[in-house]
């Protein structure tokens, strides 16, 4: 059980060990608001860690997870923009559509942005690409998920700031280690799975423009 328990733990620091450092938090955060990136909770996960391990510097990973997550936003907004509101139909669902019109008609930019509070698995990426296709105002919709993102990420600095040695303490049980294992699957199958639906649906996409060009 001992041998089974060290190697699960070596595992652990091999696949993550690069990845928890300020750099590691800065790529995860931008690919957590991309399309393709499936790890719920990730990005607030290590926000505890990093701020737990180096509680001298708490403050200072709210910020890179927040420009972090602004960068990969800015990309999805992109995106968005490119496919326009005719093109959203394949890649987010008329229910989540609908939902967020909705949400963009009774209070515009700022409302939608402040989603982003929503932990998952509220579909904020979709939210992004609505945003970017409907070519929501970017200062306000960008600014607002910055200020929300930080006011999120920095309560629970500010709480790893605080409580470090325990959570660390927590972070070395075994039952941590198993269920970091899980996560780990569940990210890898389900970035897997995400990535592939994006492609078929760019595929159906193109496919669609090109019906509407001929016709």
């Amino acid at each position: 059980m001992l041998q089974k328990t060290t190697a699960m733990r070596q595992l652990l620091t091999t696949l993550f060990g690069g990845l928890i450092s300020w750099w590691g938090l800065g790529i995860i955060a931008a690919l957590d608001t991309s399309m393709i990136l499936f790890l719920p909770l990730g990005v607030d996960i290590m926000v505890v860690l990093l701020a737990s391990r180096s509680p001298e510097f708490f403050w200072v990973y709210p910020i890179i997870a927040s420009a972090g997550s602004v960068c990969g936003a800015a990309v999805t907004y992109y995106i968005g923009q490119q496919i326009g509101e005719a093109g959203l139909e394949h890649f987010v669902s008329k229910a989540q559509l609908d939902r967020v019109h909705q949400r963009v008609d009774d209070k515009g930019a700022v409302a939608l942005a402040a989603l982003n509070l929503i932990p998952p698995p509220f579909p904020f990426t979709a939210c992004i690409l609505v945003a970017g296709a409907l070519k929501l105002s970017p200062p306000r919709f960008f600014i607002t998920l910055g200020l929300t993102r930080l006011l999120r990420f920095g309560g629970e600095a500010v709480l790893a700031h605080f409580y470090g040695r325990r959570i660390i303490r927590w972070l070395r049980s075994d039952i941590v280690e198993y269920v970091g294992i899980a996560l780990l699957a569940v990210a890898i199958i389900g970035s897997t799975i995400t990535a592939i639906q994006l492609v078929r649906k760019t595929r159906a996409r193109r496919k669609a423009s090109r019906s509407q060009n001929v016709a």
